[in-house]
């Protein structure tokens, strides 16, 4: 069986983690470092946002600050997401991989099933549902606010009908980055204290069409998941799901000596964080 590299690092700062990602990408592409799969957690707790989010008009930027969490801008789309009471997730593979489907969707559905069989081993009905009908497409959009769990994606993961993971997906170098959310728990009203909208009303709006289309791991659990826990069932299911060996690694010099780089001229700086 196949061998990648599977990585637990400590709890980092928004741009570290970040730059880390990106690190591994980069060396992966000039061959240095395997496909990766890397569990991660924030200090402090992180609003990120997506590529493509206009930071200054969707995000309440001075409630972020008083609140004392960090923010981040990650290089991959979709919406805000606030790491907090999570697992964040992420897998670096080569775009010509023969376990990748050329079509950025099905590579998507690929790398998803580890998180399907990692909700699986914690005993929960976890199921994949396609997002190729409108139909399906309405029943887990919203009417579009920031946060990242309210935008649908191309294939959702959902327990009693309810998104419980949000990913994104980049390609760079030839290589693709998915990272993702994986929700224990999550306070609601203040990752929503933490956006913009036009009026208290719809802001309440949004939040109750949130709490019917999202859900944690520890909400439809029957028992508390901690985090350890979590890492153990979601490392068997990336391997089970991707087929292959996870080997227990860390991050190399390089990878550390580049994503200092990366935090300092990129992923720390306001130029890139508050860049639209």
């Amino acid at each position: 069986m196949e061998q990648w590299r599977y990585i637990v690092t400590e709890a980092m700062s928004p741009a570290m983690n970040m730059a880390v990602d990106e690190a591994i990408l980069q060396l992966h592409s000039e061959g240095k470092v395997p496909p990766t799969v890397r569990f991660y957690t924030w200090d402090p707790a992180t609003l990120s946002i997506g590529y493509f989010q206009k930071a200054i008009k969707e995000i309440n930027l001075e409630e972020v600050q008083n609140r004392g969490l960090g923010f981040v801008r990650r290089a991959t789309g979709g919406r805000a997401v606030l790491h907090d009471q999570e697992l964040t997730y992420s897998v670096i593979v080569s775009e010509d991989h023969p376990k990748m489907p050329s079509s950025v969707t099905e590579a998507y559905k690929i790398i998803s099933l580890g998180l399907l069989h990692g909700f699986q081993n914690l005993g929960l009905s976890a199921e994949m549902v396609s997002l190729a009908s409108e139909e399906e497409k309405e029943k887990y959009n919203s009417p579009g606010s920031s946060a990242c769990f309210d935008s649908p994606s191309w294939y959702e993961l959902v327990v009693e009908g309810k998104k419980v993971a949000g990913s994104a997906q980049t390609r760079q170098k030839g290589v693709i980055l998915q990272h993702g959310s994986i929700l224990l728990d999550m306070d609601v009203d203040l990752l929503f204290s933490l956006l913009h909208f036009p009026s208290e009303r719809v802001k309440q709006r949004m939040i109750d069409s949130f709490r019917q289309k999202a859900v944690t791991i520890n909400e439809v659990s029957p028992r508390p998941i901690s985090l350890q826990e979590s890492i153990e069932a979601f490392s068997k299911g990336f391997a089970s799901g991707l087929e292959v060996e996870l080997i227990p690694s860390t991050l190399t010099d390089e990878e550390l000596a580049l994503a200092e780089e990366l935090v300092s001229t990129r992923y720390a700086t306001d130029e890139w964080n508050l860049r639209r």
